[in-house]
């Protein structure tokens, strides 16, 4: 007999953030104040990362065969609480200009944060299911918040519509992997794989199921509409969150357990990686939307992720957890200064509507500059490490062609992303913006900054964390 308390000490960080999403439900009945909610959700996450550094200290602990906590689960919780922290900070602000209803924001917000965790600890596709539907659900509520824009509606039916086709292609995926394999525990997988036809097309419905989730071309056209039209709060928490769970799962599934089998889906995963770098820095070049060109810059930087995947050895796997962790920062920082310059009722922001900026806001252009700079992939940032260690990875794995395709690839976004600094230094603006600025966006966007520099300034150290991951992945 299994007591309760030792099937859920693994996922105590889980079990931490249910209860404080259940918390923030329930106390917004009571509170008059509803910005205090906020500060609930973030105790939680705050608890829920202690809870994790503790389990850090332990061995790896099992969950009944259907989830793990290891060094490769805690990795990826650090990232996600990270995500869920910021995104609480930056939504504070959007959410007093709104208006909107708090509690179930955030209580949202933390459910899905649950479903990205859980899907970095899953060793069994139908926990890896049930987690992504998780954060899924939670995600289509979460984009179509903003009831009073009519492209907020839109943008989640769009999402709710495709990601259904994606739940399903990935269902009829692990169903034929069964059939195929006998085993739906990634263990028993690794240990019947087979070529056979019926392995082969779920391996393929498998990576049209992640591709979506990461948004790789040709799976991406969700992104730019969704992402333009959600709140931007959950923009940001969805570009970083929904690809991190998604990249989580996939390395565990694709590199952790189908790594005998490469030769079969290498292939496929790095012409996915050149689709998906390509189009979405061309599709970026021409969009005067910075949410909407942040939706193609995520696009191309699912790409560049995907050449790590692509490498399929130690070398890429730790490489694609670094360029995660800094992409955290970088593009949460971004979506911060978005918010700070969006006008109500607009959810958007032109480049138009930053020219000057540096010249009314200095600070903020500055924090702007560093997140374009850390993303177009330019030294000292911690872009840069990322796209290094990416793309030392592919040509280890003699995929060469793929490591110049990702260089030339940078070169092209450095276009969309220094035009950003130009409309900031070297125009004039038309209208000074007003600022929806408090202390907690500023905070958020202080704290994106202070890991973009240190992160590039001391990659080792960050590096040292993604290898330990690393390690526990593939043993």
């Amino acid at each position: 007999m299994i007591s309760a308390d030792a099937v859920l000490v693994p996922i105590l960080p889980e079990v931490i953030l249910l209860i404080a999403a259940l918390l923030v439900l329930a106390v917004d009945t009571f509170l008059g104040d509803k910005r205090w909610l906020t500060w609930v959700g973030l105790l939680g996450v705050l608890a829920a990362g202690v809870a994790a550094y503790w389990l850090a200290q332990q061995p790896p602990m099992d969950v009944q065969g259907m989830a793990v906590s290891d060094a490769y689960t805690t990795f990826f919780r650090l990232v996600i609480l990270s995500v869920t922290a910021l995104a609480l900070l930056i939504a504070m602000n959007w959410l007093d200009a709104h208006g909107e209803k708090q509690g179930e924001f955030n209580g949202l917000l933390l459910l899905a944060a649950i479903g990205m965790s859980l899907m970095a600890a899953a060793t069994h596709l139908l926990m890896v299911f049930v987690a992504l539907e998780l954060l899924s659900l939670s995600l289509y509520i979460l984009a179509g918040f903003e009831q009073e824009r009519a492209t907020s509606g839109e943008a989640a039916l769009k999402y709710l519509l495709l990601g259904a086709f994606s739940s399903a292609i990935f269902l009829y995926g692990m169903a034929l992997m069964y059939a195929a394999t006998g085993a739906l525990d990634f263990a028993g997988i690794a240990q019947h794989a087979s070529l056979s036809p019926l392995f082969l097309v779920a391996v393929g419905l498998l990576i049209v199921g992640f591709g979506f989730k990461v948004a790789a071309v040709p799976f991406h056209m969700w992104t730019p509409d969704v992402y333009q039209g959600a709140p931007t709060p959950i923009t940001a928490f969805m570009s970083v969150g929904a690809k991190a769970a998604g990249f989580a799962a996939f390395l565990r599934v694709f590199v952790g357990t189908l790594g005998v089998e490469r030769a079969v889906w290498v292939p496929v995963i790095a012409g996915l990686a050149l689709l998906t770098m390509t189009l979405g820095n061309l599709a970026a070049l021409r969009q005067v939307s910075l949410k909407r060109m942040l939706a193609y810059s995520s696009i191309a930087h699912a790409g560049y992720m995907l050449v790590g995947l692509s490498a399929a050895n130690s070398t890429g796997t730790a490489a694609v957890l670094f360029y995660l962790l800094a992409y955290t920062f970088m593009n949460i920082g971004a979506f911060a200064v978005i918010i700070a310059l969006e006008k109500q009722g607009e959810g958007d922001v032109t480049l138009s509507q930053i020219r000057g900026l540096a010249r009314t806001h200095p600070l903020l252009a500055a924090a702007m500059a560093i997140f374009m700079f850390s993303l177009t992939g330019i030294p000292p940032f911690a872009g840069f490490f990322g796209k290094l260690y990416l793309f030392q990875a592919a040509v280890q794995a003699n995929l060469t062609w793929l490591a110049i395709a990702g260089m030339l690839n940078s070169a092209v976004s450095a276009y969309y992303y220094l035009n950003v600094l130009v409309q900031m230094y070297m125009t004039r603006e038309e209208e000074p913006p007003v600022l929806r600025w408090r202390p907690v966006l500023a905070l958020a966007t202080g704290i994106g900054v202070l890991f973009v520099l240190g992160i590039g300034l001391y990659p080792d150290v960050w590096m040292h964390l993604a290898k330990l991951g690393m390690k526990a992945l593939l043993g």
